[in-house]
């Protein structure tokens, strides 16, 4: 039987390309798509991915809402999946959210602990999960008015924060910065190599998890 993997993110999982205006990335390029590929015809990659979309704010200003209230409906129409890969956190950093990392990272936490408890794994038991630390943000003229330094400082935080999130919650977990990083177009979206870079390290954390 197929191994089904669901992706829950925003737009570095959508395919952004600020390059193209804000265009998505073709399939090939995505590295949900990309990942499909290397793990071939025995998996399911089902991307579930938003522009904007954070763990547990809405956000009135970009009219996104927040990823908790959709995950649940998201894990039930994809179910059975033996995986859920949750990669949030960047659109939490925004300056008008003003919440610190330890804050963001714990609210992604919380979308861990719901899928952790949730019945929508094989034989209606919880899936596995594999919670992501974003990539870095970097100050960029393009998203400054909404990121811009704040958000630059406080995404190096990430790493320690979701993995210790990830411990918590006894769930896998994957440092994202620690493969790839922002394209040079606006310092908050993976380009085409980026993409490509995060694909082989899903891979090799996918293959070590569901084998």
């Amino acid at each position: 039987m197929k191994k089904r993997i669901v992706c829950f993110g925003d737009s570095n999982t959508w395919g952004y390309d600020k390059v193209h205006d804000g265009a998505r990335f073709p399939e090939e390029v995505r590295w949900t798509g990309k990942l499909s590929g290397m793990l071939g015809p025995d998996y399911t990659v089902i991307e579930e991915a938003q522009n904007g979309r954070t763990t547990v704010w809405d956000d009135p200003v970009g009219n996104r809402m927040a990823g908790i209230k959709y995950l649940w409906p998201c894990m039930e129409s994809h179910s059975p999946f033996d995986l859920i890969i949750i990669m949030l956190g960047t659109n939490d950093a925004k300056g008008y959210f003003n919440v610190s990392a330890q804050t963001i990272a714990r609210s992604a936490g919380r979308l861990v602990w719901m899928a952790m408890t949730s019945p929508f794994g094989p034989d209606k038991v919880p899936p596995q999960v594999l919670l992501v630390s974003p990539i870095r943000i970097e100050d960029h003229e393009v998203f400054r008015h909404m990121f811009g330094a704040q958000a630059a400082r406080k995404s190096l935080e990430y790493p320690a924060a979701f993995r210790e999130q990830a411990e918590l919650y006894g769930c896998h977990f994957l440092d994202a910065a620690a493969y790839t990083g922002p394209g040079a177009a606006d310092g908050l979206h993976l380009d085409p190599e980026g993409h490509a870079l995060l694909a082989q390290a899903m891979y090799r954390k996918v293959k070590e998890i569901l084998g």
